[in-house]
Formats: C-alpha cells, sequence, structure tokens
C-alpha cells in the first residue's frame, strides 16, 4: 500500500465533525466550543457561526443556505443569508439521542442520524432511526433498525444512499425513490457478526471496524474513519480494505475529498471520543492527505 504522507491544517480545537469540502475551503464543526468553521488550504480560519448544542453534519440547500445539526437540542439549524440561525427542523419526537452526521441531495432533502442512545454515560446500546428532513423543513422517519447511523453518503447520480453504522460493523444502502422515501436496507459492506448484547464495550471488542464519517471516491470506494481503529480506511463496496492509514496515538472520526482536484483527504482527528476528554483538553486536528482517486457523490 502506499506510505501518505500526512500534513496539519488545523489544530487546537475540541473534537471536529462533518468535514466539508465547498468553494475552496474545508467546513468542519467543532463539538465542544459550538463552532462552525471553514479553513483554507493556507490554514487560515473563518468563524462561521455559534451552535449553542453543539454542532455536528453540515449541508446545503440549493439556494446556498447552510444546514446544521444542532445535536443536544435535536434540531436542524439553517443558517440564513444574513447570518442568522433559525430552526430548520426539530427532530426530538423522531430520534432516540442526539442528531449527528447528515448529507443534502440535490433536491435539498438531507438524511439525518441520530445516536439512538446515550454513549457517553454508557447506556444499552439500542437501534434507531434514519430521518429525512424536505425543504419545507417537514421531516420524518424513512428508516429504522439502524445501530448509531454517522456518515452518509449519495452517490454521483442521486439514486443510493449509503449510511455508516458505526456500532453496526456494517455499512448499509438504500435506493433512494423519486419522492425521497427509502427502499429496504441492504448491506453495502458487511464486517462480521456481533454479540446479542446491548452492552457497548461488548459490541465494540467484537467489531472489525467503527465506521463513523467518510468520502466517497469516483471509483465508487468510500474512505471510512475508524472511529476504533485509529485509522482511516478505504473500502470497496463488499467491504474489502483496499487501503490503510495508521494515525497513530489520533483516531479519525471524520473525513472529505476536496482540494482544486478532488484529490486532497482531509481528516478530523483527535485522541478519543470521550466527551469529558474532548471537553478538557483542545487536542483535535484536521489532518491531510494526498490520494490518488478523486471526490465524487454527495457531500
Amino acid at each position: 500500500m502506499p506510505n501518505r504522507e500526512l500534513s496539519v491544517l488545523a489544530s487546537g480545537y475540541t473534537y471536529l465533525e462533518g468535514l466539508r469540502w465547498r468553494e475552496g475551503r474545508l467546513w468542519a464543526s467543532d463539538f465542544y466550543t459550538g463552532l462552525v468553521i471553514a479553513v483554507s488550504l493556507e490554514g487560515a480560519v473563518d468563524r462561521i457561526c455559534l451552535v449553542p448544542q453543539q454542532p455536528s453534519g453540515l449541508g446545503w440547500l440549493p439556494d446556498g443556505r447552510l444546514l446544521i445539526s444542532s445535536m443536544k437540542d435535536r434540531k436542524v439549524m439553517r443558517r440564513e443569508t444574513d447570518g442568522t440561525l433559525s430552526v430548520h427542523a426539530d427532530l426530538s419526537a423522531l430520534t432516540g439521542g442526539h442528531i449527528n452526521d447528515m448529507v443534502v441531495d440535490a433536491q435539498g432533502r438531507a438524511y439525518v442520524g441520530n445516536f439512538g442512545f446515550d454513549i457517553m454515560a454508557g447506556a444499552p446500546v439500542r437501534t434507531t432511526t434514519l430521518v429525512r428532513v424536505d425543504p419545507d423543513g417537514v421531516a420524518q422517519v424513512v428508516a429504522d433498525g439502524l445501530c448509531f447511523p454517522n456518515g452518509s453518503f449519495i452517490t454521483p447520480d442521486g439514486k443510493t444512499l449509503i449510511v455508516n453504522e458505526t456500532f453496526g460493523n456494517r455499512i448499509s444502502e438504500f435506493d433512494i425513490q423519486p419522492n425521497g422515501a427509502l427502499g429496504p436496507r441492504r448491506d453495502w459492506a458487511n464486517f462480521g457478526e456481533l454479540p446479542a448484547s446491548d452492552d457497548l464495550s461488548a459490541v465494540i471488542a467484537a467489531s472489525a471496524i467503527a465506521p463513523d464519517g467518510g468520502a466517497m471516491d469516483a471509483e465508487g470506494a468510500i474512505w471510512v474513519a475508524d472511529a476504533i481503529g485509529k485509522r482511516i480506511v478505504r473500502v470497496a463496496r463488499g467491504g474489502k480494505i483496499l487501503e490503510q492509514i495508521d494515525t497513530g496515538e489520533f483516531g479519525i472520526f471524520a473525513a472529505a475529498l476536496g482540494g482544486p482536484d478532488g484529490r486532497t483527504l482531509f481528516m478530523a482527528a483527535a485522541p478519543d471520543f470521550i466527551e469529558a476528554n474532548r471537553r478538557a483538553k483542545p487536542e483535535a486536528r484536521i489532518l491531510m492527505a494526498r490520494v490518488d482517486v478523486p471526490h465524487a457523490g454527495r457531500p
């Protein structure tokens, strides 16, 4: 496998998620400062907005307005053209925990995942829903039975939604119907069976990978951030690992492909994902590496 050289684009953050390349900059959410930021390739950082209840997934409506997952109050926020924030949708009645990452399609429909259980309190593992938020803010459940639906991708033809299940040891996919509904779930990749246990430590111990965020490329592979493996892996449909980048003491929790040619892999790195640890120390950073195959699909 190639030996990819890693460099640091930005550092000094708490826990970064939601990496997106747009209009010449990398956008990201910093959980515990509440900031959404945009970073140039030269490392210049612009503070876009503050989301007090913890920002995560990012996406854009067709008119350019930014959507942001506000995790703890389970609302999708919308940044208006004047910079103010409005509630786009309240998902508290449709979700089983903090809302998290999302992907927005060409029509402005947002597919939003959620934790399903209180991971930081050590609560029992529970499966949960995927919610679609239409451009007018109307929300409905479009899939259920997912284990921590996280980073999500829409194929370039707009016909397939792919969802990383962080504690499901698998990546799922769905056909997208013309009206935004989803067909039945099927495996995009399955990394092995898990024990019939609701204990998170047992689930993690039996998992080959914990798919968090990621990025799709033009060959249909996905760079998958492994939340338990201190690595990012390039995975083909079916589950074959094509390449692995190890990151030593840092875990990788989100990724994006971007740069002028779409071949810069950006990675959100931190020592762990434990809230008490990350709040206390601004150790999170954005790493970069050059790769061979450019970005494709959404986000």
